[in-house]
């Protein structure tokens, strides 16, 4: 063999290896793209670069194979949907009160599943490898319930608190608890009567 044609297989072998690794390095971004949604911008957005974002991605899918997840019980999700449905009746009395009882009864939910529930970015990261998708809805309704306790929300601002906690809940309970229904406002001009929801 001629050295043309070994510096040719070199350059042939070295071409293929990097063809190699940049379609390794694509299908593992496309997998966390998949896996993490609109998680992964995020955390791209967050991050220094792509690959410091990938490497948080791929850590956090190492911590959650530590947990022990454990589905409900079809008494238990019946249970949690009858304490959403009482909560979202309640909130047409009580919106500030109803905000706080709608974060402790997902922190429930979310303990009971066997996620962690005690720094809230470690709760995020725990949760996104499985419930990327709800996650902002989370963010959000988490953000609301601190204004209100620092008495910086309206009423509106509550009631879309409740709704983003609910787009969580129903992804942890796995179904909606009370269909389509979103948590009704109290107009000044007339009286909402609850049993008629």
């Amino acid at each position: 063999m001629s050295p043309t044609q070994v510096v040719v297989i070199v350059i042939v072998v070295v071409v293929l290896a990097a063809l190699a690794a940049v379609a390794v390095v694509a299908s593992r971004r496309r997998a966390l793209k998949q896996r993490f949604g609109p998680e992964y911008d995020r955390a791209v957005a967050e991050q220094d670069s792509r690959g410091a974002a990938e490497r948080e991605l791929r850590e956090r899918e190492r911590r959650h194979a530590e947990l022990e997840l454990t589905p409900l019980s079809p008494e238990s999700r019946a249970r949690y949907a009858a304490a959403w449905e009482e909560l979202q009746v309640r909130f047409v009395d009580s919106p500030a009160e109803a905000v706080g009882d709608a974060d402790e009864l997902v922190s429930r939910l979310i303990a009971e599943r066997g996620y962690p529930t005690g720094d809230f970015s470690d709760q995020i990261a725990h949760l996104s490898v499985e419930h990327a998708r709800t996650l902002t809805h989370y963010r959000d309704a988490h953000d609301i319930r601190l204004r209100n306790e620092r008495g910086e929300a309206g009423t509106e601002e509550l009631r879309q608190a409740l709704v983003h906690y609910r787009a969580l809940f129903a992804d942890l309970l796995g179904e909606d608890p009370v269909g389509h229904r979103p948590p009704e406002q109290r107009h000044p001009d007339h009286e909402h009567d609850a049993t008629s929801r």
